[in-house]
């Protein structure tokens, strides 16, 4: 019995990351042919808006579907509560920051350097924790950020020399890596607000970020950038702006499902690793040659993220077993462990 339920935790686990990785990639090369193909719009936050009002058409159309099936279909209720939205906007604010950078990253550097780019994400996720959980990071680990780090550093280096690299995407892709390490962290943080319900947060998040992107686009002046935008009645144009729409969507509740199915660490490991698999992915689409040393950058980096979570998950089933034995004999949790 505990074997069987074992396995199905692991091929839980492995549907969970598979999905994220499907969505996620599908997403990036939506929005970069958006951001940067033949009928590209240069107004990142407006495509970014218009996605999280697609993700909130598709909450309310899912209820109405929970409504008229709900023996096949549940969905929460969408009633909007402000003193919900109120304990839920700094999540909020972090996501709007995440995926604006995301895609300002995007509009900048290729598909295969984005990897590179936000390769931070784990250092961050290091920094962050002992700044904001005030939790130490050994010295192993700390060293496998180095080496993440060492690796930034040379791809960087190589994007340079092939005369491709984009400062200003690069500085995106940095604050999207911190933005993305906030929002691992805070998602834990702000999830009972809304019972644990991950379509509830997704559907609040977008919410608070549509309000929060208007005065963004007013500032920057999108909203023009829009009106006089040559492709606004292109068929191509809008339907790739509603499968952005829809991915959108998905990654909202994937990456949250995918929070509460691991943690905030294995989510950062797995993002890392997909983006990997994207930058592979990335220059056979667009046949691109990269040198040995651009290749190699990208492996430092990986061997990196590789070794850091080795390191973090043999000192949390170190922190655990020193947990148990601390216990009394009797308690559930040995006889658990012992049984297992």
């Amino acid at each position: 019995m505990g074997e069987s339920s074992l396995l199905q935790s692991y091929v839980r686990i492995f549907s969970v990351v598979s999905l994220y990785w499907f969505v996620s990639i599908t997403l990036v090369f939506v929005n970069k042919a958006l951001l940067s193909g033949s009928t590209k719009l240069e107004a990142p936050l407006f495509v970014t808006f218009f996605q999280c009002v697609v993700t909130i058409i598709i909450c309310y159309v899912v209820k109405a579907l929970a409504v008229r099936m709900p023996e096949r279909v549940s969905f929460p209720d969408l009633t909007l509560r402000v003193n919900i939205m109120k304990q839920v906007l700094p999540l909020s604010i972090i996501f709007v920051g995440m995926i604006s950078f995301n895609n300002l990253c995007l509009k900048h550097v290729g598909v295969s350097f984005y990897y590179i780019g936000r390769s931070l994400t784990t250092v961050f996720n290091v920094l962050l924790t002992f700044v904001i959980l005030e939790q130490k990071t050994s010295l192993p680990a700390v060293a496998c950020c180095g080496v993440i780090v060492g690796g930034f550093y040379l791809g960087v280096d190589q994007e340079d020399q092939s005369g491709t690299f984009s400062l200003s995407g690069t500085i995106f892709g940095i604050l999207a890596s911190l933005f993305v390490s906030l929002f691992s962290i805070y998602t834990k943080k702000i999830l009972p607000v809304v019972d644990g319900n991950i379509w509830l947060l997704a559907f609040y998040n977008n919410v608070n970020a549509c309000i929060l992107f208007i005065p963004l686009m007013v500032v920057t002046g999108e909203f023009y950038i829009v009106s006089e935008f040559e492709n606004l009645d292109s068929l191509e144009f809008w339907f790739m702006m509603f499968l952005g729409g829809i991915f959108g969507f998905a990654i909202g509740y994937v990456t949250g499902l995918q929070i509460k199915t691991t943690s905030p660490l294995t989510h950062n490991i797995s993002g890392t690793a997909k983006a990997a698999a994207q930058t592979v992915l990335a220059t056979y689409w667009f046949s691109e040659v990269k040198s040995g040393a651009w290749w190699f950058s990208n492996a430092v980096v990986l061997a990196g993220s590789a070794a850091y979570a080795m390191v973090r998950r043999q000192e949390m089933a170190a922190a655990k077993q020193v947990e148990y034995s601390e216990l009394p004999k009797h308690s559930p949790a040995v006889k658990k462990t012992e049984n297992l």
